[in-house]
């Protein structure tokens, strides 16, 4: 469907970071000509549901016709700040249920920001609506979820774009293709991949009263219904297993997909896991604060480790992987890359982040609580950029939902390792772990009724 026309220029043909950039040609009109202005529908309206809908405002000519959340504080701050950051300065139509609208208006794209336990709903229903969906990492919070988003993508051809825009990030996309693909690392054969933030929020607040804003009944939704203990906004929802994967399932997708797109890998041949709560004990969350994990490739291993307190390994690279190649070693992150030569004459390379200050002063001003990442936002742009180039082309967009799910599935995978205590062998062919009855019982976790469980034959 040719719903509009973008410059074919891809910005992989840059030979800088920069380049990476302005291969998509100028901002705004200069990059898209519409046959029609494309009507955008936004569920979840919280941080970074409204920062990926306003870098969509900033590249492409949209109406967002409809908003949802069941906070309606944060859904009506969210229709205020859309309105006057779209074109026609109309208020969109708001809802405390996604169900409803979906099925109130025609969308061409719907935005998917919400907690990871909703969305291989949302996503389902939404291509079933008849949208094209941008939705945020991890995909699901079980392998089947995963499996079934990939089915119904398919199922109803409709371009999934998965919100792991390191494969849009300038610097990166420039270190694989000046270093990795170059060649300058030789051949690779370990990787690590590591996150030092102290990110795993922790307390122990008392359970209290819902506020008469937010439908806690419809915020839990398919998970467990926990007691209510203070808005989950944010990071607090986070440090649950109840409603996501942890640090892993938050941080590791991140760095493993990157890894996995830079080196061209699939799926793993085996997955293991230690880790638990160490450290941290005082407080209610029950996410891990030290794990590591091994994904094992033919000649290649790929390590991931995570700890919410202390310092980190290398102060620069908090957050990072890290290529050891025959001939030198790559460290990469969202902030920066460095290429280290094994040859003590060989030429070091350092890319930084690049940001567009300048040509998008809003990024500096826009209110979203909390601030936009600014080094996100371009690579989020040029992520928009190719989710409709996709749509246009009727092709796979660069984090398509396969991608997203073989990355999202192996952190779970991860988390079922440290569970059970063994090596993980996933085959996604069968779609079931080899030959260990226990562990495939945990590939589908229970819904909280009335809600059902997708499933990839059923979609």
């Amino acid at each position: 469907m040719d719903i509009f026309n973008i410059n074919r220029r891809r910005f992989l043909q840059g030979t800088t970071a920069s380049l990476a950039l302005s291969a998509f040609g100028a901002r705004g009109m200069d990059i898209i000509n519409p046959a029609k202005t494309l009507r955008v529908g936004l569920i979840g309206t919280g941080w970074y549901g409204k920062s990926d809908l306003f870098r969509l405002i900033q590249v492409a000519p949209v109406e967002v016709v409809a908003l949802c959340d069941v906070d309606k504080n944060m859904l009506g701050a969210a229709a205020k700040l859309v309105s006057q950051r779209q074109k026609s300065g109309k208020t969109p139509r708001l809802y405390g249920d996604y169900r409803k609208m979906l099925a109130e208006n025609e969308m061409d794209i719907v935005l998917i920001g919400t907690p990871d336990h909703w969305h291989a709903l949302q996503m389902i229903d939404a291509v079933k609506a008849g949208a094209h969906v941008y939705v945020q990492k991890p995909v699901s919070v079980d392998v089947m979820e995963g499996e079934a988003m990939v089915a119904a993508a398919r199922k109803y051809n409709k371009v999934v774009q998965v919100g792991t825009q390191r494969k849009s990030t300038p610097h990166l996309i420039t270190a694989k293709r000046e270093i990795v693909d170059a060649g300058l690392l030789g051949k690779i054969s370990h990787v690590e991949m590591s996150c030092d933030l102290h990110m795993r929020a922790n307390g122990n607040p008392p359970v209290q009263a819902v506020p008469d804003f937010l439908d806690y009944e419809m915020w839990t939704g398919p998970a467990p219904l926990r007691p209510y203990d203070g808005l989950p906004h944010v990071r607090w929802w986070r440090t649950f297993t109840e409603y996501g994967n942890g640090i892993t399932g938050d941080m590791c997708v991140h760095m493993f997909d990157t890894v996995r797109w830079m080196l061209k890998l699939g799926w793993p041949k085996r997955i293991s896991s230690t880790g638990g709560i160490y450290v941290q004990k005082e407080g209610k969350s029950n996410i891990s604060d030290t794990q590591s994990a091994l994904f094992e490739y033919n000649e290649l291993n790929c390590v991931w480790h995570h700890k919410t307190w202390g310092t980190p390994n290398n102060p620069d690279y908090p957050w990072s992987f890290t290529l050891y190649g025959e001939k030198g070693t790559l460290w990469a992150s969202t902030m920066q890359c460095d290429f280290i030569p094994e040859d003590k004459n060989g030429k070091r390379i350092h890319l930084d982040v690049v940001y567009e200050k300048e040509k998008y002063p809003e990024d500096l001003t826009e209110d979203t609580n909390p601030k936009i990442e600014l080094n996100a936002a371009p690579a989020t742009r040029l992520h928009m950029l190719n989710f409709l180039d996709a749509i246009d082309k009727g092709s796979r967009p660069i984090a398509d939902i396969e991608e997203g799910h073989i990355s999202t599935a192996s952190c779970i995978l991860a988390n079922l390792s440290m569970k059970t205590g063994r090596p993980i062998v996933y085959d996604p062919q069968k779609r079931e772990i080899v030959g260990d009855r226990e562990a495939n019982a945990l590939l589908q976790r229970p819904y909280r009724q009335p809600w059902t469980h997708p499933h990839p034959n059923k979609v």
